[in-house]
């Protein structure tokens, strides 16, 4: 397992933007596919977006297509959520993950076996 950080939540306008990061420490996260996910109140947590090792495969969930946007740094050991365009139903903790997966993207939570301690952001109409 590697130990993951979020960083990068806060509080923004609808339309606004925000980028949060996922640090990794004590290993390095091109051994694993990384992904987001979030959990509104009340709601299950749900997958946001995911990437393969090497970068090359992305997916998206439909929510936040064209909005959101997922990369990752392997020579930072670290993982990006780029958000566009928020809106106040993406209000949630957003999750950093690690997965073993060795090809492609990860989109389920029983894919990942290593979690961040979440980094919450709040949309405002």
């Amino acid at each position: 397992q590697v130990p993951l950080v979020e960083s990068g939540g806060g509080s923004v306008q609808a339309g606004g933007s925000l980028r949060l990061s996922c640090a990794a420490s004590g290993r390095t996260i091109s051994m694993y596919a990384m992904g987001w996910f979030r959990q509104a109140p009340g709601k299950e947590r749900e997958f946001v977006a995911g990437v393969s090792r090497s970068g090359g495969s992305t997916s998206h969930a439909d929510s936040v297509k064209g909005r959101f946007t997922i990369s990752r740094d392997n020579g930072k050991n670290t993982v990006y959520l780029q958000m566009d365009s928020l809106k106040p139903e993406d209000t949630a903790v957003y999750y950093c993950a690690a997965g073993p997966r060795f090809g492609g993207v990860a989109s389920k939570e029983k894919e990942y076996d290593t979690w961040g301690q979440g980094t919450t952001v709040t949309v405002s109409s």
